[in-house]
């Protein structure tokens, strides 16, 4: 089985390796601006000085680097051999299932963050009153992230493509990683905030 997996996965193929790039670039990116906004408040000065807009702007292109992303993952699937033994019904409505649940996540996490929230508001010292801990934040710790990781095993699954398995385990992996730089750095923002209080 694991012979057959790897053997169905053209890893000459420039459109996985676009895909693997794409993946990788975007949680780089959005960290590596957040952190330098944080520092310098360029993107801030840069609009002016107003951090909302400064704020909009990173979501915008966030927004834009992630539609970009999926599409070249849906090119690398698609250029892809099909694995036999996933191309069935339980594993169309297993994607089902996860296409809607991870949706779901990911969805109702922005609507309860907001826009500031979801694209790192905080680094541009746009800060929350409290923690949320209602729904989904009380069933996940960052829904989001594995919101998204759901999704994108959906797509393998659905069209029973072992390369997008492999593409969706290194973009669980990049959040993972991403997280244990984002949840200290937050933490630190938000007792920054405290100290000023005192």
């Amino acid at each position: 089985m694991y012979q057959e997996f790897l053997d169905n996965i053209d890893f000459s193929q420039k459109s996985f390796w676009i895909s693997f790039a794409s993946i990788t670039f975007n949680p780089l990116f959005w960290n590596f601006v957040a952190r330098r906004e944080h520092k310098t408040r360029f993107l801030t000065r840069f609009v002016g000085g107003n951090p909302y807009i400064g704020c909009y702007c990173l979501a915008i292109i966030i927004f834009f680097l992630g539609i970009f992303r999926d599409i070249l993952y849906k090119n690398a699937i698609d250029k892809q051999q099909k694995l036999s033994s996933l191309d069935n019904d339980y594993s169309k409505g297993l994607a089902l299932v996860l296409f809607f649940t991870g949706n779901f996540f990911v969805l109702s996490s922005m609507y309860v963050l907001g826009v500031t929230g979801t694209y790192l508001g905080d680094y541009f010292g746009i800060l929350m009153d409290d923690r949320i801990t209602s729904f989904p934040f009380n069933v996940l710790d960052n829904p989001m992230y594995y919101g998204s990781s759901m999704v994108f095993l959906s797509t393998a699954l659905w069209y029973a493509s072992p390369a997008g398995i492999i593409l969706t385990c290194w973009a669980f992996i990049l959040y993972l990683i991403a997280l244990r730089f984002e949840g200290p750095f937050t933490s630190m923002i938000y007792a920054q905030r405290e100290e000023k209080k005192k």
